[in-house]
């Protein structure tokens, strides 16, 4: 695997302008790949991803079944997406969302970079909405050594999501929307 960084954003309901803000902050990334799982209907996907691909120096592509995970670019996520490991590197793969849960599966994306913690430094960071999707990814994260971040009450739009992993994910770091931010792009470089 050559990818060094990896950060995974999780969000619902808030989160569009939350994340393009981030996006819009960061710098050209080169050993930094983020994926963004917001939920969102997948008609909505498209103009999401358009939308941040112009505010970013970087590139932003929607998740497809067997892409192969590069380096430097911003991935959204849609459906329910797992990795495996091949000849040519880490291969997405994407299922429909089951019909209870949420489009895309945020835990199902962190889940599925939890083997690759301890190979790469990866961030996992829970942003406003409203429940717990992604809060056991995160805590699987968090138990393999990777880094975590939430919002705190006052920053969230909606405090459910950050509300339980501030709860339930030992050592989650707790800041504010701007401070999630200047720490995403520390990250990156």
């Amino acid at each position: 695997m050559e990818v060094g960084r990896v950060i995974l954003i999780g969000a619902s309901t808030g989160g569009p302008g939350q994340i393009e803000s981030i996006i819009k902050a960061l710098p050209s990334l080169k050993h930094t790949t983020i994926i963004i799982a917001q939920h969102m209907a997948s008609d909505f996907l498209g103009s999401f991803a358009k939308r941040m691909s112009q505010q970013s120096a970087n590139s932003v592509y929607i998740i497809e079944n067997k892409m192969v995970l590069e380096a430097g670019c911003i991935y959204v996520a849609q459906g329910v997406v797992t990795l495996t490991e091949e000849r040519e590197g880490l291969v997405f793969h994407l299922s429909p969302p089951k019909e209870s849960r949420f489009n895309p599966d945020i835990n199902s994306i962190f889940s599925a970079f939890t083997p690759y913690a301890k190979r790469c430094k990866i961030l996992g960071v829970i942003l406003t909405g409203i429940g717990d999707d992604g809060v056991q990814g995160c805590k699987e994260l968090a138990l393999q050594g990777a880094r975590t971040l939430t919002q705190t009450a006052q920053s969230a739009i909606v405090d459910g999501m950050p509300a339980r992993a501030r709860q339930e994910v030992e050592g989650i770091e707790i800041l504010n929307t701007d401070e999630i931010k200047n720490k995403i792009t520390e990250f990156c470089t």
